[in-house]
């Protein structure tokens, strides 16, 4: 599948404790047209692209191998921005603010901001996170709408990719940029399904799951 950008895959080195922000321009340009990048969370490296960018989605789905059923992410900056994009009740938000940002996936049920292409096809719910990641949240500060996301685990392997210049050999054909913002970890996050009034635990990462 040819990349989205004819120029070749930017690579964009920054401080990962104080990005700079010519780097983060250039990230911005090259999502604002439409394009796929690599970036860093607090668990691995994720690809990213704009909501409205379903090219970008394909890649994504070419390069993870995934199906129509998997429930994408979005990436969101704040909580009152991840507000936009579930439906939230009280019990929720009370749950999600003391635990955002954080290492940390909640399925939610989708509000009407959210394409249909990204959500599975009979559950109409989202996955959402608010990352503890300081390059990432200066890249989110640009943008009014969140990510959509996915962890950059490549097909046949268990954990996701934790350094750009790797990232670059290996997708840099296919990617528009690698925002490198230093080594991440690869722990997972821990996914919480909190489609009812209830959390449930889905798998345990790195956050401390309290009922």
């Amino acid at each position: 599948m040819n990349k989205i950008l004819s120029n070749p895959c930017a690579y964009i080195s920054v401080h990962p404790d104080n990005p700079q922000k010519r780097g983060l321009a250039q990230a911005v340009d090259i999502l604002n047209k439409g394009g796929l990048i690599a970036y860093p969370t607090e668990s691995g490296y994720a690809l990213g692209c704009l909501l409205d960018s379903k090219k970008g989605v394909e890649i994504i789905r070419f390069i993870r191998r995934l199906d129509d059923k998997h429930d994408f992410t979005l990436m969101c900056r704040d909580l009152s921005n991840l507000s936009e994009y579930a439906k939230v009740g009280n019990t929720q938000f009370r749950y999600l603010k003391s635990h955002l940002p954080g290492a940390y996936t909640f399925i939610l049920p989708a509000s009407r901001e959210v394409p249909k292409r990204l959500q599975s096809p009979k559950r109409k719910n989202i996955g959402l996170r608010v990352t503890p990641n300081i390059v990432t949240n200066a890249l989110l500060a640009y943008f009014d709408t969140p990510l959509i996301t996915a962890s950059l685990i490549l097909p046949e392997e268990e954990l996701p990719m934790t350094d750009g210049w790797s990232i670059q050999e290996e997708l840099g054909h296919i990617l528009d940029a690698v925002l490198d913002g230093g080594y991440s970890g690869f722990e997972p996050t821990t996914v919480i399904d909190f489609t009812e009034d209830e959390p449930v635990l889905l798998r345990q990462g790195q956050g401390e799951f309290l009922n």
